[in-house]
Order: C-alpha cells, then structure tokens, then sequence
C-alpha cells in the first residue's frame, strides 16, 4: 500500500478530515433551519418536532466532532 493510500485512508482521523466534517454537518444545519421555518409558516407541529430532533443530532454530532478535533492535538496524522 502506498503511502498516499495510507494517507487517503487516515483522513478522517486528521484535523483536516474533522474539519471538514464539521463544516458539511454545519452546512447541514441550514436545510434543518428552513425546515423549521416552513413548518412555523404552516402551522406543521409534525414536521417542526421533526426539525427540533434534527438540530439536536447536528448539535450533538457538532459536539463529538469537536471533541475529536480535542484529542488529535499536535499528533495529526497527515503531518507526520
């Protein structure tokens, strides 16, 4: 296995790769806010039940992730 392999397949664990995972589940919040908006406007008490659940996963998901981006500190892997 090369090492571009190795280094493709550590992503995740990098502060790169956590970094972009927070970006994309932040992101995602926005489509969660609009939902949220629709259902306020059309009186869906479903679907803003709904909506809440979704923020409080991004929010916990936001969470985990940061606390990742915690322990990798200074041993990142696609540094060294």
């Amino acid at each position: 296995m090369s090492s571009m392999t190795k280094k493709a397949k550590n992503f995740k664990k990098s502060k790169s790769g956590v970094y972009l995972s927070i970006g994309t589940t932040a992101f995602g919040a926005l489509s969660v806010f609009k939902q949220a908006k629709t259902a306020r406007q059309e009186n869906d008490t479903l679907r803003l039940i709904d909506a809440g659940v979704s923020a409080a996963a991004i929010v916990t998901g936001l969470a985990i992730l940061y606390r990742e981006l915690k322990r990798l500190g200074d041993d990142d892997v696609l540094l060294g």
